[in-house]
């Protein structure tokens, strides 16, 4: 693992874990996708985080193997819109902000993050 890895500069597995939880509390808050989450059981959403965890991890260069389905195939059938999309994008953002992440790396996070986009929206 390189020392510059977004990994690495994001603060590693316990750093990537808390924003993933603070994202999900507000997205799951969300009155328009909260849906998403709506008729889940708590264990479905702890391994939904696990696995969101996993893949953040490993997307920024870090030791840690995703085991899970590619974004496109997570995600069909799901109808999400540009209006989720957009919606979602804010509370990434605002989360990067309240736990202070530095501007690059919130502008790495954010590039990569919308790279996933068109396996996720629904056109």
């Amino acid at each position: 693992m390189a020392d510059d890895s977004l990994y690495v500069r994001l603060g590693g597995h316990d750093a990537i874990a808390a924003v993933t939880d603070a994202l999900l509390g507000r997205l799951r808050a969300d009155s328009q996708l909260g849906r998403f989450w709506a008729h889940r059981g708590d264990d479905g959403i702890r391994r939904e985080k696990q696995l969101l965890i996993n893949f953040l991890c490993s997307s920024a260069g870090g030791p840690v193997y995703y085991t899970g389905r590619d974004m496109k195939l997570s995600h069909v059938g799901m109808r999400i819109s540009l209006s989720d999309w957009d919606i979602f994008m804010v509370h990434v953002t605002a989360t990067l902000e309240q736990f202070q992440v530095p501007d690059q790396e919130q502008k790495d996070v954010l590039a990569f993050v919308e790279s996933t986009k068109a396996d996720i929206v629904e056109l």
